[in-house]
């Protein structure tokens, strides 16, 4: 793996646990609950009409409250930083292919 390759996967990682929470929360999953009018709230009312008028647990909606209201958990920031250093890793290879 050369060098530019190697910060891909760091920034992509970086990038993305970093990001994560703040995309999460413009979204409209916020701390304080889903925000009126939000993409959130537009989700999380096609989710409950989808299952008879509640959201699941365990479901996107209810995962992605969570993180707005909690942040990432030590589980998630693996994942979440796992798949940002991936693709960050494939798109430093790809460029490399054109520079």
């Amino acid at each position: 793996m050369d060098w530019a390759t190697l910060a891909g996967v760091a920034a992509g990682a970086v990038g993305t646990v970093a990001l994560t929470p703040v995309v999460v929360s413009a979204a409209g999953f916020t701390a304080g609950g889903i925000a009126a009018g939000s993409v959130a709230s537009w989700v999380m009312s096609t989710a409950a009409v989808a299952n008879g008028g509640g959201v699941v647990a365990g479901s996107t909606v209810a995962v992605l409250q969570s993180v707005g209201a909690a942040g990432l958990s030590g589980a998630a920031t693996t994942v979440v930083a796992s798949v940002g250093g991936a693709v960050g890793g494939a798109v430093a290879q790809a460029m490399s292919w054109f520079l």
